[in-house]
């Protein structure tokens, strides 16, 4: 584990000292494009909201996570987590009352499946009726396999470094398949699978090269099934974009499974930073998140127009595929305003006007979704609060949905199909060493 730790810290320490030289032999003012008009999104555009099965769901049965949970006093513990299993229909509203067109959610292999080669009818109908519900309310829904959780039956074979994991794994998926591509949903098929193999080598004791190969397998191979089935659909695996060194985080994925995805599905969250880019290999080499002081999910930086970077780096990376923002929201403490005053509604404002800022530019981007739409689980915490609506599961066992600012913010710019072109952010750009460098230095976008 020390070698391995090693390696990964100096493949992260290289990335950024060559960034930041090419960076500072770049000239002192780099030439800034034209600024292109953040014209309207077009009708078609798949405005969204995210949720995840294990997440929101609650009346959890035996996975993984409930073992990790189990084996963890410093985590908060699961209980019911927001109940989106029996408020699933008002939940629906909520999100069709913005006027998304999209709803993600997580089927989940360890509800379905209880035992090996035995699923539960039950649990079938339980997302029948979900998807059923969003169909109803005009949404599409956009399916996810594996959000990072597997059945217990599953942990007891050796999770993902038993041989015969794909094999379990694609034998849940193919009947989840079968069970619904008719209702031609979006699939995404991993969830982040980077930060999936980095949780799972701390706490599943999974070998991440071979972890790696046994995820982008699955991948590749229920995306074939689903294109027996289903005709002209849209799979993906989301990837979560590390400003700075993505090519050295998930390019080793996207090189296995590159043919084998219809879009490019992205999750943005944060700007650069160094010191927590080697926090991030540090993570990755041990499967243990390392703190920095004050170093908290909220405490990252949020630089907005880095999703204008992420979304020009797999249009160039990927060309020719289209381009979907799977995962994108803004981390508070508890649901306490941030110190800073940078509101929900800002930086969802600022977000979109990049957006339409890369189509503007010719950037294929076709969807988002907001993460999330309720306050859920964030594996071990309630303290980080993304969603739409907020839910203080600790204090409220009536789980009362309570908008925040940002619904009336997201119900405006889906109607009006973003920002107005002479929308401003609120927050310019930041120096371009701390977004996305060495793009953000060598061809920055400015603002008029």
């Amino acid at each position: 584990m020390r070698f391995r730790f090693r390696r990964y810290a100096s493949t992260v320490l290289a990335a950024a000292a060559s960034t930041m030289l090419l960076c500072t032999q770049s000239s002192a003012a780099p030439m800034i494009r034209p600024v292109a008009a953040a014209a309207p999104l077009d009708p078609g555009f798949l405005w969204g909201v995210a949720a995840s099965g294990f997440q929101s769901e609650g009346h959890a049965p035996d996975s993984n996570w409930t073992r990790y949970i189990a084996a963890r006093p410093d985590y908060d513990g699961l209980q019911d987590s927001v109940d989106f299993y029996g408020r699933y229909a008002a939940d629906i509203d909520l999100a069709a009352s913005l006027g998304v067109r999209v709803f993600r959610i997580g089927i989940e292999w360890a509800r379905l499946q209880p035992a090996p080669g035995v699923w539960d009818e039950g649990a079938f109908r339980f997302y029948d009726a979900v998807i059923g519900d969003i169909e109803r309310a005009g949404m599409r829904p956009m399916i996810t396999l594996d959000h990072w959780v597997y059945p217990g039956w599953a942990v007891d074979r050796g999770g993902w470094r038993n041989p015969g994991m794909v094999g379990d794994w694609l034998a849940n998926m193919r009947a989840v398949v079968d069970r619904y591509a008719s209702r031609n949903p979006l699939w995404v098929t991993v969830n982040e699978p980077v930060a999936y193999i980095s949780q799972e080598v701390g706490r599943g004791g999974a070998d991440p090269g071979q972890m790696l190969d046994r995820v982008a397998q699955a991948h590749n191979e229920i995306h074939d099934y689903i294109h027996q089935v289903q005709p002209g659909a849209m799979v993906t695996s989301n990837v979560g974009y590390v400003a700075g060194v993505e090519a050295e985080v998930n390019g080793g994925f996207i090189d296995r499974v590159a043919a084998r995805l219809d879009y490019v599905g992205i999750d943005y969250y944060f700007g650069y930073d160094p010191a927590q880019s080697l926090l991030s290999a540090i993570t990755r080499a041990t499967g243990s998140a390392v703190p920095m002081p004050g170093m908290n999910i909220w405490d990252l930086p949020l630089r907005t127009e880095g999703i204008y970077y992420a979304l020009q780096y797999y249009s160039r990376r990927l060309p020719g595929k289209p381009l979907y923002i799977v995962e994108n929201g803004m981390p508070t403490d508890n649901g306490r305003p941030r110190a800073d005053g940078y509101s929900r509604s800002d930086h969802l404002r600022d977000t979109v006007y990049w957006i339409q800022r890369a189509k503007a530019d010719g950037m294929n981007v076709i969807g988002y979704n907001y993460w999330s739409l309720t306050d859920n689980y964030e594996w071990g915490s309630y303290t980080p609060r993304f969603g739409l609506y907020t839910v203080d599961v600790r204090t409220d066992p009536g789980l009362t949905r309570r908008p925040t600012d940002a619904v009336g913010t997201y119900t405006q710019l889906v109607n009006a199909g973003g920002v107005p072109d002479d929308y401003r952010p609120t927050r310019a750009p930041s120096f371009c060493v701390l977004v996305d460098p060495p793009a953000s230095c060598l061809s920055p976008v400015g603002v008029p």
